[in-house]
């Protein structure tokens, strides 16, 4: 894989406990989105296996932007796409963001950027 021009990783939990809650449908909707959005050279997934946030599952991780997606569907799978490529996020599915020296809940996240 050339990773020349690749501007997001995301990777797709997986693990058994995302696999009941639907991981693999939201896995395939992640990767049709991208090459419907033509987006093939700029966004690399790569399937994981257990990220330990089974609580949060399907969990989906984008770096570099370090944001864990909570409760991800195929729905919500194509909109992340999209708002990606808008370099946008959706934020009410955000479980944990890094704030530049470790990973917060976006509750601390505001209150450290105020």
């Amino acid at each position: 894989m050339e990773l020349l021009g690749v501007t997001k990783h995301v990777l797709l939990c997986n693990g058994a406990s995302c696999k009941r809650k639907g991981a693999e449908e939201t896995t395939k909707a992640i990767r049709n989105e991208i090459k419907h959005q033509g987006l093939t050279d700029e966004i690399h997934t790569t399937l994981t296996l257990c990220n330990g946030r089974c609580q949060d599952g399907p969990t989906v991780v984008v770096y570099p932007d370090g944001d864990w997606y909570k409760n991800m569907t195929p729905e919500l799978g194509n909109k992340l796409i999209q708002t990606m490529y808008q370099n946008q996020k959706l934020d009410e599915f955000i479980s944990y963001s890094f704030n530049g020296d470790e990973f917060v809940p976006p509750s601390q996240q505001k209150n450290e950027n105020n």
